[in-house]
């Protein structure tokens, strides 16, 4: 019975969190600015998932969030953005840094950035690019631009995950176990 009890919490946990990560991506939809920052931040349902419930509980939260955002959303491009990289990315993340050696993980985080950076410029760019008409112009600064911003989003990625397992995670397994 008590094994049945602390799968039915995973479950849970994971379908709330898709739950309030696509409420977050629907917001991207709507406002004009912070579009990014917004996917970013549904983003991190899935690491609070992989922290709280484990990597199943994030992939769950990952695959039903995507699904559902390509079906319900009205533009495309917040759902892909998801689904390729800001709610993968936390899963990669877990994986990775369970390796416990720093230059490989950098190294792994990095080869999946560039992969993801390459398959949407080169497959989805006319869908994130067509309001800058100087983005084909400034394609070469991509990769090495692309690399320093992913390597401060992974820092700051980091603190925020340290700031959830301090502050909220601690605090959900007091009030369960009291």
């Amino acid at each position: 019975m008590r094994d049945q009890t602390h799968y039915v919490r995973k479950i849970t946990l994971a379908a709330i969190l898709t739950a309030l990560s696509l409420v977050v991506l629907w917001a991207a939809v709507l406002v004009p600015w912070g579009r990014i920052g917004l996917i970013a931040v549904a983003g991190l349902m899935p690491a609070a998932a992989v922290i709280s419930a484990g990597p199943m509980a994030g992939g769950l939260c990952w695959a039903g969030t995507s699904l559902l955002a390509l079906i319900l959303l009205p533009s495309k491009d917040c759902g892909l953005l998801y689904l390729f990289f800001f709610g993968l990315y936390p899963l990669i993340k877990y994986f990775a840094e369970r390796l416990r050696r720093l230059p490989l993980e950098l190294v792994l985080k990095l080869a999946f950035f560039n992969a993801v950076l390459t398959v949407l410029w080169f497959g989805f760019r006319s869908i994130f690019l067509w309001s800058i008409p100087q983005a084909e112009k400034l394609g070469w600064l991509l990769y090495p631009a692309g690399n320093v911003v992913f390597l401060a989003y992974d820092y700051g990625f980091s603190k925020l995950i340290a700031f959830y397992v301090i502050r909220v995670d601690r605090s959900m397994r007091r009030g369960r176990s009291g």
